[in-house]
């Protein structure tokens, strides 16, 4: 949000830097982010003065050109200036450009003015014509001023140049009593007020408001008083649309808002300064004079200003006609009704909306704006009337026209302020050190709280409507403190701290186990939105539409559902690297599924893998190598081995549709991982054209199984042997058959079991293969006779057999 200071200092009389404002307003909370100057003019005329031409004679060397001398004013001896203006003249006022100003072109560039020669005459400056100055686009001649102006005086008074400092406030979003000049002021009186130094908050007088005549009455009905609590309006004829005076203009411009037209720009002007969104209507589009703040049916169609055709919602709240919409309340105007250059007569609206209504319906149409901005937050719904007529005057000021109607104002039933009870001693428990109780009333009065009783106790408060973020004891506290200032509370000299027993398997530090290997082996974790696209349910028969969990007042379309799967926003960050020359991907995220189930709500944790691409970078020394199914396999037995739940899991088909070929591992009959390939289809659904590994663990399944004991052996003494069957199996036998076969066999001597070749094709016979298996055999407290290695390796050969068919080759 942008805060002009000259204009806050309609409000507030204060004559410090912009600095230290700055400081001040940050303490309060409203925290400045940065302090840009605003010039109307670029360079704001500085070092250009009126000049009095002495004397003007033709140049000896140019005909185009003249001499001149010209007193500055500034008490030294007049200065000659050559000067190619057709109409110059002695006798005359004239703008100078002095030695060292600064002109700028149209385009903002800048060119200093020096001393030089031209056609061998010495030249201390520059006679300027308007549009050398900013001040116009006519160039026939140089400017010729006012007679009676002094000689010296600077050219930024003349033509009123407005300089000023722009806050750049980070509000948040509770501050909504801040979205104004008027806002801003408040919380500068009272951060003043604490410092012993009083102000008098300046409000705009609308003493002089008056009906000239009732002349055009726009009848007024209000049909849904839940949605629109408070409703006033008033008619204006006779006004001449046209652009805005300079002042008006430069007011809006400081804080980055492009003039429209003067009635335009009243409304624009009140909002940012009172907080108060105010429309107005061409008086004389609106169909049987009538104004119906409604409901309409749902599929209604009506075109916005943007000349967008938009689908209203039966929810949506509309200004209409006896004939159809106008406007979208609180958000967007029509294309039809709004002011045009014809426009002789305006109705002009001032509203307080309901906010949830407001913020559904500008999420429901993507539209924000400034009005739905300050509406979806809660306006003070006290200042309704004041500014539509504060916004009356000045049309009246900048449009000329009449009021030509009484003012209607809806009022039903009146939003009243809050009561809240404030406890001194939770004061002193919550900031943590005693403020006098004069102190915290003081800071309180010059809030605008009302005091409605004192006790020893505390204090009965009335917090003024407009205060939507005030309505407990504890926010009074937090205003209190931030008034009272955060920097005048003492750091505490000692400092408490409890120690919690937790267990070695609580979730976030088995978390951060996994985590920090998943790291050392290459993978980044990743953090992916929880919001997603209803339509990625379409991707997979698995998942259901009605276990979608959907946003009532969604962000976007795209992000109007809670995710049902960790995959496909997983496969957007692919993507998203991919189209960034970033093919080589190594991927993690810890995150939640969300299911609306019959039984109700679940949120199910899961831990993502994603592996694409090749092995290594690119190199010279070695051939590109891409990552595969059982590369992939290796990271998942290291992630379930330091989870220490390897040697408990086993194989078994996978259920979920969203792979191409992969495999599910289980402790018992329980799924606590699914992996392997994605399908093509699904890839191509978000523009992947290489392969893409994704593993699934249900984190909170896993939980249940993690080991918390550790194990130390001394390294062994002993030799370890090597022993290799090649055996030869049927197509349908997998390796980690074979590996629980032998784990089964021999549990104490052997030590590893590696798969090193397979073969299958020549010379074997049709629907065989064969699978080369090293064996390590290892006694830790002797060593190994050659006995013992043959009577164990016989028992594995022997259960090859008998389990698998298997036979040797």
């Amino acid at each position: 949000m942008r805060i002009s200071y000259n204009w806050l200092k309609q409000f507030i009389k204060i004559d410090l830097a912009a600095e230290e404002t700055a400081d001040l307003l940050t303490d309060l909370g409203l925290e400045v982010e940065g302090v840009d100057k605003y010039e109307s003019l670029k360079g704001g005329l500085q070092g250009v003065v009126v000049g009095h031409v002495l004397t003007c004679e033709k140049h000896p060397d140019a005909d185009k050109l003249k001499i001149t001398t010209v007193d500055l004013g500034d008490g030294n001896a007049p200065v000659q200036i050559v000067c190619g203006a057709p109409n110059v003249a002695a006798g005359q006022k004239v703008p100078v450009a002095t030695i060292g100003t600064k002109v700028f072109d149209k385009e903002g560039n800048a060119f200093e003015i020096k001393k030089g020669k031209i056609r061998g005459q010495e030249s201390h400056g520059m006679i300027c014509a308007e549009d050398e100055l900013g001040l116009g686009s006519n160039h026939d001649g140089i400017m010729i001023l006012a007679d009676d102006l002094k000689p010296g005086t600077p050219a930024a008074k003349i033509f009123e140049v407005e300089n000023d400092e722009v806050f750049e406030i980070g509000l948040t979003p509770n501050r909504a009593d801040a979205m104004s000049h008027l806002g801003v002021a408040r919380d500068l009186k009272a951060g003043f007020a604490q410092k012993g130094k009083n102000f008098e908050l300046i409000t705009p007088s609308v003493s002089n408001f008056k009906v000239d005549k009732r002349t055009l009455k726009i009848d007024v009905s209000v049909e849904n008083e839940k949605l629109a609590p408070r409703y006033c309006g008033v008619t204006i004829s006779g006004v001449t649309v046209k652009p805005s005076p300079s002042w008006l203009q430069n007011r809006l411009k400081a804080i980055g808002l492009t003039p429209k037209n003067n009635i335009v720009d009243v409304t624009n002007y009140v909002l940012h300064e009172l907080g108060q969104p105010l429309h107005a209507f061409d008086a004389n589009q609106i169909k049987g004079g009538k104004v119906i703040v409604k409901t309409v049916a749902a599929g209604t169609k009506f075109t916005t200003l943007d000349d967008i055709e938009r689908t209203l919602d039966a929810e949506d709240l509309i200004i209409c006609h006896a004939e159809g919409p106008m406007c979208i309340a609180g958000v967007f105007g029509g294309k039809d009704s709004g002011v045009s250059e014809n426009t002789q007569a305006i109705f002009l609206e001032s509203a307080y909306f309901n906010p949830v209504s407001i913020r559904k319906t500008a999420k429901r149409h993507a539209l924000s704006t400034d009005a739905s901005f300050r509406f979806e937050r809660g306006i003070d719904p006290s200042i309704t009337e004041y500014a539509l007529k504060r916004a009356a005057l000045l049309i009246q000021e900048v449009a000329g026209g009449e009021i030509t109607s009484d003012i209607t104002d809806i009022y039903p039933k009146k939003i009243e302020d809050f009561q809240v009870f404030l406890n001194f001693n939770n004061v002193t428990k919550i900031i943590g050190e005693e403020i006098p109780k004069e102190t915290i009333k003081k800071i309180l009065v010059s809030l605008e709280m009302k005091i409605n009783n004192i006790t020893d106790a505390g204090i009965g408060l009335i917090i003024p409507a407009y205060r939507v973020d005030v309505q407990r004891e504890i926010d009074v506290i937090e205003d209190i403190l931030r008034v009272y200032g955060y920097n005048n509370i003492a750091i505490p000299k000692k400092l408490n701290a409890t120690i919690a027993n937790s267990s070695r398997t609580e979730e976030y530090k088995v978390q951060n186990i996994i985590a920090n290997q998943l790291c050392t082996l290459g993978f980044n974790e990743m953090m992916a939105n929880s919001l997603t696209t209803p339509d990625y349910i379409k991707l997979s028969e698995n998942l259901k539409e009605e276990f979608n969990v959907i946003m009532l007042n969604p962000l976007s379309n795209d992000l109007s559902a809670m995710r049902q799967s960790l995959l496909f926003s997983g496969l957007e960050a692919v993507s998203f690297n991919i189209n960034r020359r970033k093919s080589d991907l190594k991927m993690f995220e810890f995150g939640k599924t969300y299911h609306k189930m019959p039984s109700g709500y679940d949120e199910i944790k899961h831990l993502s893998l994603f592996l694409t691409g090749n092995r290594k970078e690119e190199s010279w020394t070695q051939a590109n190598q891409k990552s595969d199914f059982f590369l992939f396999r290796g990271y998942i037995n290291t992630v379930l081995s330091r989870l220490g739940i390897d040697t408990k899991v086993t194989v078994l088909p996978v259920e979920s549709d969203v792979f191409a070929e992969g495999i599910a591992l289980a402790i018992g009959k329980e799924i606590i991982v699914e992996l392997g390939t994605i399908k093509k289809g699904i890839l191509k659904h978000f523009d992947i054209k290489q392969e893409v590994l994704f593993a699934d663990f249900y984190w909170g399944r896993i939980q249940k199984y993690v080991s918390t004991k550790i194990k130390f052996t001394d390294i062994p003494k002993y030799p370890e042997v090597r022993r290799d069957l090649a055996l030869l199996l049927d197509e349908s036998v997998s390796f980690e058959k074979v590996y629980q076969i032998a784990k089964q066999t021999e549990k104490s001597l052997l030590k590893e079991i590696n798969l090193f070749d397979v073969y299958q094709g020549k010379n074997l016979p049709e629907g065989k293969k064969s699978y080369a298996v090293s064996f390590i055999l290892q006694d830790t407290t002797k060593t190994l006779t050659d006995a013992q290695i043959d009577k164990t390796m016989s028992k594995l050969q022997g259960n090859f057999e008998k389990e698998l068919g298997a036979t040797l080759r």
